[in-house]
């Protein structure tokens, strides 16, 4: 059965592909636009489409949008209830309910013979829960999402069991976990339902000291659910402006409601425990892209597995709903392949594209070792391999990588990026040798925890060490990426550290870089020492000479 799963009406549109419940492509659209998240969260913009990443997938796979099974759409406009009535002030939210439920017409409309008919829609939290549990390598497993907003809830408890899914607790609008911190991300002065990150990261540099207050607002009920709404943020802090500095007041807002968070998840994830038993969780929605909280769950948490998909936003929702509906119709999903599942380029390709280009390149013996020699050097490189990654968070894919072990790197990368002074940036590991660094669930192949950095190792790697002494490590398994572990293995021999600084390639503001165009772009506008595509090196040396 051919399926495809469309995400579209809040943010991060994107599409994936599943044939006979195997998981073939997805992309998201931001990739392909250039449009960072794809499009903002408002109505007015709800009727845009993943139109291009759902044309690559069909072009991946060789098929017509006539020879589809399904497509599915992660949102279910019967469900919706009016925003006045759920507590949330929208007054154009029933222009995109109207969008919503013409989804289908528009949907045939961007993809020439598609019968509109063929359009599923399926539930918005329960897309997320699928793009989880059935694709993790535990597939019985429990399913905790947590984002913003669906159809009338911002939340799903459940367990799944042969693709399956039981839900087993929701909770309904306006209490909503993934919209008080969007709230307090505003409130900051950081764009909301986009920077909610950073005011993770600046959680980090306070101290929880508004923590009672916000229990007034936040805390668990005992039933599988919550009360979150309805905080008064300027009482307890004034807003920053945008350009303005931050001060001790607002890290210590942003520590208050990280830690708020924390508690809540703790409790929802014991009573779902109690209420559905296991070993494995997995996550989705766009609070499972909290790595700090994610850390607690596994730390503190009754479950001895924890997985989260890694593309747990919006954009999940494309594959979830896709694998829920292979489920629903006999095909037992199969657990994602990896994050690497959107555009790659052969090397002939990627050679044409060089010399289209006209910047002299070369072709060395061993690109690993050529890298592994300019980070040793302390080079700052652009890592282009393989397919781009499905989700935020780079993957040794679409990379930017430096040496650990000067603390400089850290700002160095923060002004190659344009990004905030307080924000990190990450180490990539051998998975077998993570322990010996790092303190924290192993294996973390997709960057969606925190780990505790060794005392006698946060001398020697300092660029990837957080103010907290943490790091959001990425464990690499040799088995899967080959070249990215021969990189690894030729930095140590040279430097005697097992540890790459890895951070996203793209500047601020912009999408991850996704076709050769959008590295040389970035190469030709970023000082990086070197871009290394495929088995071929620019030097910036000898392309801006």
């Amino acid at each position: 059965m051919r399926i495809l799963g469309i995400n579209a009406l809040f943010h991060d549109p994107a599409a994936a592909l599943v044939v006979d419940g195997r998981t073939v492509a997805a992309g998201e659209e931001e990739r392909f636009s250039r449009r960072k998240h794809g499009k903002r969260p408002v109505p007015f913009s709800a009727w845009e489409l993943p139109e291009l990443s759902a044309r690559w997938c069909l072009e991946h796979a060789g098929l017509r949008a006539a020879e589809l099974d399904a497509v599915t759409y992660s949102f279910d406009p019967a469900l919706a209830r009016p925003a006045a009535d759920m507590g949330l002030n929208d007054p154009w939210d029933p222009l995109r309910l109207e969008y919503a439920s013409r989804a289908p017409q528009f949907l045939a409309e961007a993809l020439p013979g598609l019968d509109p008919a063929k359009v599923v829609f399926v539930p918005h939290h329960v897309a997320h829960a699928a793009s989880a549990g059935p694709a993790s390598p535990h597939p019985d497993s429990a399913v905790l999402v947590l984002d913003g907003r669906g159809e009338a809830a911002s939340h799903l408890a459940g367990r799944f069991h042969d693709g399956k899914l039981d839900t087993l607790a929701a909770q309904a609008l306006p209490d909503s976990l993934g919209l008080v911190y969007e709230e307090l991300t505003e409130h900051l002065g950081f764009l909301r339902s986009s920077d909610e990150y950073k005011v993770m990261a600046l959680a980090s540099y306070g101290k929880p000291r508004f923590l009672p207050q916000l229990r007034q607002y936040v805390h668990p009920t005992g039933d599988g659910g919550f009360r979150a709404h309805g905080v008064d943020w300027a009482a307890l802090a004034p807003p920053r402006g945008k350009h303005e500095p931050w001060t001790q007041e607002h890290a210590d807002l942003a520590a208050s409601c990280q830690a708020v968070l924390e508690e809540v998840l703790l409790e929802l994830v014991h009573w779902l425990h109690r209420e559905a038993g296991g070993e494995a969780l997995a996550l989705a929605g766009g609070v499972a892209l909290n790595c700090v909280a994610n850390s607690k769950i596994a730390a503190q948490g009754p479950y001895r597995h924890v997985w989260v998909q890694p593309a747990a936003g919006d954009a999940g929702t494309a594959l979830g709903g896709a694998l829920h509906l292979a489920a629903s119709e006999g095909n037992v999903p199969e657990p994602m392949p990896g994050a690497d599942l959107g555009r790659g380029w052969s090397d002939e390709e990627l050679r044409a594209w060089l010399e289209e280009a006209a910047v002299p390149y070369e072709r060395p013996d061993d690109i690993a070792e050529t890298v592994a020699g300019e980070l040793a050097r302390d080079g700052v490189v652009a890592w282009f391999q393989g397919r781009s990654e499905y989700g935020p968070r780079a993957l040794g894919h679409r990379s930017l990588l430096a040496h650990p072990g000067r603390a400089e790197n850290l700002e160095r990368l923060n002004r190659v990026k344009g990004r905030e002074e307080f924000r990190p940036v990450a180490p990539m590991v051998l998975a077998e040798r993570a322990h010996e660094l790092f303190e924290g669930p192993v294996p973390s192949p997709y960057m969606l925890f925190v780990h505790d950095v060794h005392r006698d190792w946060r001398e020697r790697i300092p660029a990837v060490v957080h103010v907290d002494g943490t790091a959001r490590i990425q464990t690499v398994d040799e088995r899967q990426e080959p070249l990215v572990a021969a990189m690894l293995r030729g930095f140590e021999r040279r430097t005697g550290l097992p540890v790459v600084v890895n951070t996203s390639l793209n500047t601020a503001g912009r999408p991850m870089v996704d076709d050769p165009r959008d590295a040389l772009e970035c190469f030709g506008s970023a000082p990086v020492d070197l871009l290394a595509i495929g088995p071929y090196a620019v030097r910036r040396a000898r392309a801006f000479a």
